[in-house]
């Protein structure tokens, strides 16, 4: 985050930093660069990178040591837990949190739009968004577009699912959201448009990496996207995936959106055409996050729409994806609404750096936990054996499969486990595949019976039985 650091540098810096899998002393961060440094300006430029919060120091003199911030070194006093605000942020979370009486009405200021010039206009500052990639980029860093994303997606579809519905004040916990998208499983007592919102994001998600070398920031990508998303949730069945022919209102705002179709078309167009010329992916991450909800070019589903179009660029770069993990719902309505009626992108800016350094910890923290032991698994691999073998054997669809799961941990884990242990027997029926499962015992011909039925059961019906169809703004 130094601007006096070189880019390459820096990057070469952050990277050595993050790969290692503990602590560095200055001599060993030396020996993982790969473009010398001298020692003393080393030493400078780890000290300014602690200052600015970007690492953390561990020990004094010749023991000490250095490593990547973690999200709870970044707490601070300001926000909900460890969510920081800048001095900036903290003025415009005061504004935006008056009586709504209090605050002056405003409309779409087309302004806004016009002076962002891609190339020289920045939103994220260079030094901010150059960590960010270096934090978040995977080696080897020239592969085929949505590798990463296709290797971790089903950990994706779960926690992007999750998150981006937890902030438009989904019900859904996380193991909810888990089995309703791996096992089709509706979570009892809960709303069917929680279940329909997450369920139009799992397709939306899957949409964006198995398309990962045709998506972009376009028409094409973006109006699918919405599409996908608003299904069965819009009182106008031709709504998703059409651009706003009506009036709309942001509910709790003093801001009144665009209402002319061909004003909401041309600044859509213009959006589009200005994110797809901006190089720096983050900055394009950046860019549509803010935009496409200040426009609302749709009925609704306008957030949904730009956090997903938001990891468009993630995904086609190879980057850790942006899950919005750990960001407070109130905060993230609070920046919104500083776009929306101050056109303030202070808020906003804030939660961004932070969501994205804590999915990026998230993802690592996946690659460096693969291949260790695990000891819960160990104490129970006979009865994890023996209940995945069984599921197999009597070729269960996922639904039966859950519910036998379940029947199990009740019958033979102690009370405490049961939860960890119906958690890890998904995990693996979701991951067996023709090379894997002779491990468990089980016949080719089992295997095959099985995989039959498991593979026609992974469509999910809507919850929406009736047809009926919800709306609301976001």
């Amino acid at each position: 985050m130094a601007r006096d650091i070189p880019a390459d540098e820096l990057d070469d810096l952050l990277t050595a930093l993050r790969d290692a899998e503990a602590s560095l002393g200055v001599g060993d961060i030396e020996t993982r660069l790969r473009h010398a440094v001298p020692r003393r300006t080393l030493q400078s430029r780890l000290q300014t990178l602690v200052r600015r919060g970007v690492l953390a120091k561990e020990g004094s003199g010749r023991a000490t040591r250095y490593r990547l911030a973690s999200v709870i070194d970044r707490k601070t006093d300001a926000g909900s837990d460890s969510m920081p605000i800048s001095a900036d942020g903290k003025i415009v979370l005061d504004q935006v949190s008056r009586p709504l009486a209090a605050r002056k009405p405003v409309g779409y200021g087309r302004d806004f739009l016009d002076a962002y010039e891609p190339g020289k206009t920045r939103y994220l500052p260079p030094d901010l968004s150059m960590e960010l990639q270096a934090l978040g980029r995977v080696r080897p860093a020239d592969q085929e577009a949505g590798t990463y994303a296709k290797q971790i997606l089903q950990r994706l579809l779960v926690d992007l699912a999750w998150n981006s519905s937890r902030l438009e004040g989904n019900t859904y916990s996380l193991i909810d959201t888990r089995r309703l998208i791996a096992f089709g499983e509706v979570a009892e007592g809960k709303d069917a448009r929680d279940a329909q919102m997450i369920l139009n994001h799992k397709e939306a998600i899957e949409f964006l990496v198995r398309n990962a070398g045709e998506i972009g920031l376009d028409r094409y990508t973006i109006l699918n996207l919405h599409a996908l998303l608003a299904d069965n949730l819009l009182p106008d069945p031709s709504a998703p995936g059409r651009l706003r022919q009506i009036a709309v209102g942001i509910e709790g705002s003093s801001f009144h959106p665009l209402e002319v179709p061909g004003l909401i078309e041309e600044c859509f167009d213009t959006i589009l055409a200005k994110a797809t010329r901006v190089a720096d992916p983050l900055e394009q991450a950046f860019f549509v996050l803010a935009h496409l909800p200040y426009l609302q070019p749709f009925e609704d589903v306008n957030k949904r729409v730009a956090r997903l179009a938001a990891n468009v660029p993630m995904i086609r770069a190879n980057l850790a994806p942006l899950s919005f993990d750990g960001v407070p719902q109130d905060l993230y309505t609070k920046a919104m609404l500083a776009i929306y009626e101050r056109q303030d992108l202070s808020l906003l800016r804030d939660i961004f750096a932070f969501a994205y350094r804590r999915s990026v910890q998230s993802y690592a923290a996946i690659r460096q936990s693969l291949g260790e032991p695990d000891p819960f698994r160990m104490r129970y691999r006979g009865e994890l054996g023996k209940v995945v073998a069984g599921i197999v054997c009597a070729a269960l669809p996922r639904r039966e499969a859950v519910s036998e799961i379940r029947d199990h941990a009740n019958r033979h884990i102690p009370a405490n486990d049961r939860e960890v242990f119906r958690q890890i027997v998904e995990d693996e029926l979701l991951a067996l595949h023709a090379g894997n499962f002779a491990r468990y015992r089980i016949k080719p011909s089992d295997f095959e019976a099985w995989q039959s039925r498991w593979n026609d059961s992974t469509s999910v019906v809507s919850p929406f039985r009736n047809g009926s169809r919800i709306g609301s703004k976001s």
